[in-house]
């Protein structure tokens, strides 16, 4: 096959022509077809993995983020899209978009993934993603925690909504219970002594939940080291100041709180066995408080399937607080709970 070149117009350059084999040219057939894979492959590996990926598919959108569906995505994205960001390291984040930021931070919350593998995905530098997650990170808890979560609901508002298992309890205002989060153990070794936990036998960091009867978790605390007792962090966090008269608290035997409690304020946690055996009203009241108790066990459960609560590195235990309390906030945007705990008592009925 003759290959010829012809001369640029006006040169003086004579044409120039070329033999070319009939296997140089299956040669350069399959160069030109390995070039168009290769950049084919080029091209699929700079995509960046993005909220367009998972819109479609709400089995996706719980996996990645722990919100239920994508309709639920698009209404907290709504009510965060028009806030100014004030950038946690100074600098304005553009390589990805808003919505993106907001699905990077809550896949940090919910799969705890490292900062250089929300890099790789994203297609972002490490320095950015901990400049997306803070800044997100405190956006979200300013609005849905600090806004929405402020004061704890009243015993009216309670009654609008008050499940049968509350029958016996209808001044209900709040159910606590205590939790524990593990955390690195600090080098400090005063630190060291004041997070470990001689019930857990680890360093953690501790913090008193509440919830109304009808399952949404209406108060967190801020966390505090894991050596403070169940008593001293109720009496410190403020929550006996929202109280009021002929109010009903619900806790664990543990909670024994009730010397410290607001004038008319009633504590009511399961009896203590001083004999043998509880006595047939023992028995009822047990089990009638376990009842009303099980919605703090499940909304707790529910709060730590956000898995950066699973172990809370050195690195952000100073941002512990709004992180668990941004993980309840988001547990609250789930179905309600009481219909998961009637699910579950009916199951035992059958």
């Amino acid at each position: 096959m003759m290959l010829e070149i012809p001369a640029e117009e006006g040169s003086t350059t004579p044409k120039v022509t070329f033999n070319v084999s009939a296997s140089t040219e299956a040669e350069n057939y399959f160069l030109r077809k390995e070039l168009l894979e290769a950049t084919e492959k080029l091209k699929k590996l700079s995509v960046s993995f993005s909220f367009e990926h998972i819109k479609n598919s709400d089995s996706r959108i719980n996996a990645y983020t722990g919100l239920p569906s994508c309709e639920i995505f698009m209404c907290l994205y709504g009510l965060m899209e028009d806030i100014s960001l004030k950038y946690y390291h100074g600098w304005t984040v553009t390589v990805i978009s808003k919505i993106d930021q907001l699905l990077l931070t809550l896949m940090k919350l919910k799969l705890n993934l490292l900062n250089e593998d929300l890099a790789v995905r994203f297609n972002i530098c490490s320095k950015t993603v901990a400049n997306i997650f803070f800044t997100w990170l405190y956006a979200l808890h300013e609005v849905l925690f600090k806004k929405f979560m402020d004061k704890i609901p009243s015993r009216n508002k309670n009654k609008l909504c008050m499940p049968t298992c509350f029958n016996n309890f209808t001044n209900c205002r709040i159910i606590l219970d205590c939790t524990e989060i593990y955390c690195i153990q600090p080098k400090n070794m005063e630190k060291q002594r004041a997070t470990y936990s001689s019930y857990k036998h680890r360093n953690t960091l501790k913090v008193l939940v509440g919830v109304a009867p009808n399952g949404v978790i209406t108060y967190a605390s801020e966390l505090y080291p894991g050596s403070v007792s169940d008593k001293k962090i109720v009496r410190h966090c403020g929550i006996l100041d929202q109280l009021e008269a002929d109010d009903l608290i619900i806790a664990d035997k543990g909670f024994l709180i009730k010397d410290m409690l607001p004038q008319g304020v009633h504590l009511n946690i399961p009896p203590f066995l001083s004999t043998p055996q509880f006595t047939p009203e023992q028995v009822i009241q047990t089990r009638t408080i376990a009842r009303a108790r099980i919605h703090i066990e499940r909304a707790i459960r529910r709060i730590k399937h956000y898995r950066i609560l699973s172990l809370i590195p050195a690195s952000l235990i100073s941002h512990s607080t709004e992180i668990f309390q941004t993980c309840v906030a988001l547990t609250n945007l789930h179905c309600p709970l009481i219909r998961e705990v009637e699910d579950l008592y009916k199951e035992k009925d059958l």
